[in-house]
């Protein structure tokens, strides 16, 4: 048995494995104190691959889907349905080599650029600033921009933001104006450079840490928006660039501090497979997953050292599996599959994200359509929602709710001479009373029983879903689409305050309780 530490918007659980496939929890739903940030479901769009152009936005005018203007809205309606509070743009790495001036006004006055990030392919331009803002506006989500640290200046991100902040008049604001937009956009969110330490501009910390407090200097608080700005954070285990930049920045000069970490199954030569993979690879995609908490609880220390009262967010703003790209595509586009193990990956990452809440107030999965861990697949006329999407579906209701603390004991997947916790939960009560529990059962093969007693939580029915399938390999398909997606679950019992819940082999739950 592995005891695992695990927070759950319901009350205090205390799970403690009667047998290595049951669980014993107890749940009193008054014990909370914490909210879930709903940023903490964002999401992360880059002008790679197919994100962007033939994504979000069509390249070819003629293809037959409901659109505005050239922004598709199947796209948009789909990621409207599962609330999504965030759009964080245009990078990435990109973002350190674009030129916000370059994508605004007329469009065909727009200068050709290489997009020499990802595979030297034209970028026209033709997707930039104002329309940006305007698909978030459709989607109804806060943008968040990540400002080019690494080939711009102070002076270039400072316009930036008076082009979409300022309500006065100025050359910046008239020229908003000018373009269609008569009243300000108020963006508050804004990253100060990406990945610094590496495509960002390869510099060490203490050199961004002096660089973010000039840059951050000059990042303007307009009338009614001011500014959340994000120093760019560490890379995976790297601890001393969080050490350093915390050391050296007052906490009252950010907002957040970012993180990245991929899941890969092997290595960033040879990452795996997003397809056709063994139990072999569904083991360490998942235990590599897992591995998440580790960072956020080390990176937290360090930050509690320096800001004790967690006023600065740690912000996981790239995170996901990365699986080497489909064969037969564009190895730069990145574009892969997406199976039921990364939704399970999704859905895991999603509860370790609840159970830190207090100091983790935004995440972004890289990213929303064709790229790495997408949750929309689109192919022309065609639009495919991944396992991983319906994952974000079912979690939408622990946005902005209660989180409750709990401990837990869980059984052991076990493969060769290795072993990780089967089950991992989060559990939240909203503004209304109702109570929201997601369980994951990664072990492949094995039910595992839930027994709860609700005490406390006075509830009158309960509803359940489920996402499973025959196979961790299983993926949705533009022939297939709904191969893996949510069905009605019923295979619990209620008796007075007790809940007994049998989890599927390889499963993401929702429990509702009302």
């Amino acid at each position: 048995m592995k005891k695992i530490a695990a927070t759950f918007f319901i009350a205090y659980l205390s799970i403690a494995a009667f047998s290595q496939q049951t669980v014993s929890m107890q749940v009193n739903a008054n014990a909370g104190k914490d909210k879930i940030s709903r940023f903490i479901y964002g999401h992360f769009a880059e002008h790679l691959g197919r994100c962007i152009y033939d994504g979000f936005y069509l390249e070819d005018s003629t293809i037959n889907v409901l659109k505005q203007g050239r922004i598709r809205l199947d796209v948009v309606n789909a990621l409207k349905e599962i609330n999504i509070p965030l759009l964080r743009w245009p990078g990435g790495c990109f973002a350190d080599r674009y030129n916000w001036s370059d994508g605004i006004g007329p469009v065909a006055k727009r200068p050709m650029r290489i997009n020499s990030t990802w595979g030297n392919v034209p970028e026209d331009n033709s997707f930039g600033t104002d329309e940006f803002l305007q698909l978030c506006g459709l989607l109804n989500c806060e943008p968040y921009i990540a400002g080019n640290v690494g080939t711009g200046t102070p002076r270039e991100m400072m316009d930036w933001i008076e082009y979409l902040n300022f309500g006065g008049k100025s050359a910046l604001s008239e020229m908003r104006r000018a373009n269609g937009h008569t009243n300000p956009y108020k963006v508050s969110f804004w990253g100060v450079g990406n990945e610094s330490w590496g495509c960002g501009g390869d510099m060490t910390p203490e050199y961004y840490a002096d660089l973010y407090k000039r840059y951050a200097a000059f990042c303007l608080d307009y009338p009614g928006t001011p500014l959340k700005k994000i120093m760019s954070g560490a890379n995976s285990d790297d601890y001393n660039w969080t050490e350093v930049c915390m050391k050296n920045v007052n906490p009252g000069q950010l907002w957040g501090i970012s993180m990245h970490y991929y899941t890969l199954v092997n290595n960033w030569e040879h990452k795996g497979a997003a397809t056709n993979f063994k139990e072999d690879e569904y083991f360490k995609g998942l235990k590599n997953c897992l591995h998440i908490e580790d960072l956020i609880n080390k990176h937290s220390a360090i930050m509690d050292k320096y800001d004790p009262g967690k006023k600065v967010s740690l912000c996981v703003d790239e995170w996901g599996i990365w699986t080497d790209a489909e064969p037969g595509t564009n190895p730069a586009f990145l574009y892969q599959q997406n199976s039921l193990r990364d939704a399970l990956i999704a859905a895991s990452s999603l509860n370790i994200f609840n159970k830190h809440c207090d100091r983790i107030r935004m995440a972004n999965l890289a990213q929303t359509v064709n790229v790495l861990q997408a949750l929309v697949l689109t192919q022309k006329e065609k639009m495919v929602l991944t396992p991983t999407y319906y994952v974000f579906d079912l979690y939408k209701y622990h946005q902005d709710a209660t989180l409750l603390p709990v401990n837990f004991f869980s059984p052991d997947y076990k493969y060769g001479n290795e072993s990780i916790p089967a089950v991992n939960a989060s559990a939240s009560k909203d503004s209304n009373g109702v109570i929201h529990i997601t369980l994951v059962n990664i072990d492949p093969k094995n039910k595992i029983t839930v027994n709860a007693d609700l005490s406390g939580a006075a509830f009158k029915a309960a509803e359940g879903q489920v996402l499973a399938s025959g196979s961790f390999a299983d993926v949705n398909t533009f022939d297939k689409p709904d191969k893996v997606k949510p069905a009605a679950f019923s295979d619990f019992k209620k008796n007075g305050n007790d809940l007994s819940v049998n989890l599927q082999p390889m499963s993401v739950t929702l429990i509702t309780l009302k």
